[in-house]
């Protein structure tokens, strides 16, 4: 599959990127290379294969849950900026 610069423009605009107009060529190629792998990847045939969580056979070290601190709620809220019935208090980052 080829793209033509529309489609990047498009890509760019959706994602919120700023691309110079002189590297929408490189960006058509490289789009185009990974899109034609993901095509050859696509007619690979896995009906047999069980997918896997993790590419090495390996179980992963679990330990005991278990509290090990004490709680000090009350001597990290005390040296906070802000802090009300127990919740820390913020800036809004969000409009």
């Amino acid at each position: 599959m080829t793209l033509d610069s529309k489609t990047v423009h498009t890509i760019a605009r959706l994602s919120q990127l700023n691309i110079d107009d002189g590297e929408v060529d490189r960006y058509c190629q490289e789009l185009s290379n990974i899109l034609s792998l993901v095509e050859q990847m696509e007619q690979c045939d896995t009906t047999d294969i069980e997918p896997m969580t993790h590419p090495f056979d390996a179980s992963l070290r679990l330990r005991s849950d278990e509290v090990t601190e004490t709680n000090q709620r009350e001597k990290f809220q005390a040296i906070a900026p802000q802090a009300e019935r127990g919740l820390y208090l913020v800036p809004k980052v969000i409009d």
